[in-house]
């Protein structure tokens, strides 16, 4: 299993929604606190893609009291809550 750092797993993240959110909206710059449902980066929909991409990539699934926006509102937050997930 890979060690996984906060920073690689917000890469992959950012990466991700870069290429399945963004792609039509080259201009949008997300910092790594910014919300992504405030900013209309994700919606409902959204995070349940970003939660497949999760499960898929670091074997990490929310249980249904984590999908918060603690959790997974940010770049940030998902990366603390992954890397959490994998100690």
């Amino acid at each position: 299993m890979t060690a996984w750092t906060q920073e690689q797993i917000r890469a992959q993240v950012r990466g991700f929604i870069e290429q399945e959110f963004l792609y039509m909206r080259p201009g949008v710059v997300i910092a790594d606190a910014d919300s992504l449902m405030k900013k209309g980066v994700l919606d409902s929909m959204g995070v349940l893609e970003v939660m497949q991409f999760l499960t898929d990539t670091f074997g990490v699934t929310p249980a249904d009291d984590e999908i918060t926006e603690a959790n997974l509102g940010s770049l940030e937050a998902i990366g603390a809550f992954v890397h959490a997930r994998l100690k």
